[in-house]
């Protein structure tokens, strides 16, 4: 392409506009910030500088926590309808502050009454968070123990957690802030894990030594063992390799699907649909159907199944106000991902509705 010069690089444009490079991939996948150009042979993405603008406005709107949703119709939207959306979400944010402040005023009340190895440096509320994003995902039985723990794997300069149960699978990608030695792959019974992260939430870097003997965690001023087992995890990166590409692309509010999910929590499946800008949850025959907005970059030609005792965890998991639903099929993994933490993934399994749906 001619005058490419005059572009930047994602990595350039993410410099000048405050957005991390795998936000801008983000919002290309969500069409809401679409590269100027991508190379076809290399799928580099270049940006333009009349772009910031844009870029600018986006981020400011996402500082402020609107949800994806609604940032599309201030962004492209009729300007009554954008002002509206605005007027909206100052109104939700006050009673948020409000209730933020009940909550740490209860908080600060009760604190004030209270008395040849591998080494990764990973901050200890961000290694906390990944804990309690993947753990849902492990296994509750013991037909297959390996299920029931969650790999901790150290390669290439990153740190993955990751759990399945065969239904969905989760993965948190973690940057260590310094690495040292070779790649190595742990595994860690949940519960044990769910105490660890715990424990490391409390210090401001956590650093896991793993070597011949044992695995050790250590803070500034406290040690302890990481208990593994020795069992042999499924291959999740084939698992991963093997999707098909993404067909339809869906954003949704996460708490709100969340909550309309989990009012259908005893049925054995409910039904999604998706058309336009909404999202509508129901039971397989159609009753008690929910309608969210959304944005649905294409209508998908029939409905996908869902057991809400598993696609309620993943969306609990999430961070943020939006997810992300990337389908390929009615009947191929879905991944949810996290439209705050581009590093958090979930792949949930569909179900089938009964063919008089």
């Amino acid at each position: 392409m001619d005058g490419t010069t005059e572009l930047l690089s994602i990595s350039a444009f993410a410099r000048r506009v405050g957005l991390a490079p795998s936000a801008l991939r983000f919002y290309d996948d969500c069409r809401v910030l679409r590269p100027a150009w991508v190379d076809g042979a290399t799928g580099y993405r270049f940006y333009s500088p009349a772009q910031e603008a844009r870029a600018a406005l986006l981020r400011g709107l996402r500082d402020a926590g609107l949800p994806l949703a609604e940032v599309a119709v201030v962004l492209d939207g009729p300007e009554h309808e954008g002002r509206e959306v605005l007027e909206r979400h100052l109104e939700r944010m006050r009673d948020r502050t409000q209730a933020a402040k009940t909550a740490i005023a209860a908080a600060l009340r009760s604190l004030s009454t209270a008395d040849s190895k591998t080494e990764a440096r990973i901050g200890g509320v961000e290694l906390a968070s990944a804990v309690r994003q993947v753990v849902p995902a492990a296994a509750s039985d013991v037909e297959r123990p390996a299920l029931g723990c969650v790999l901790i794997e150290i390669d290439d300069g990153e740190v993955h957690l990751v759990a399945t149960d065969r239904y969905r699978l989760s993965m948190r990608v973690l940057r260590p802030a310094a690495l040292e030695g070779g790649p190595c792959r742990l595994l860690v019974h949940a519960a044990d894990l769910i105490e660890f992260g715990q424990w490391a939430a409390r210090f401001h870097q956590v650093t896991i030594q793993v070597g011949p003997d044992r695995t050790r965690a250590r803070s500034t001023s406290e040690s302890r063992v990481l208990v593994t087992v020795d069992d042999q995890f499924p291959d999740y990166r084939e698992m991963l390799s093997a999707l098909a590409p993404p067909e339809y692309r869906v954003i949704v509010d996460r708490l709100a699907l969340r909550d309309a999910v989990n009012s259908h929590g005893d049925a054995a499946r409910i039904a999604l649909s998706f058309s336009g800008d909404e999202m509508t949850i129901s039971l397989p025959d159609r009753s008690i159907a929910t309608t969210l907005p959304a944005v649905c970059h294409q209508d998908l030609p029939q409905r996908i199944g869902f057991d809400p005792a598993v696609l309620a965890p993943a969306l609990e998991a999430s961070v943020g106000p939006d997810v992300l639903l990337e389908i390929a099929a009615a009947d191929r993994p879905v991944v949810v991902r996290s439209a705050d933490q581009g590093s958090f993934t979930t792949l949930v399994m569909p179900v089938a509705l009964n063919t008089s749906s």
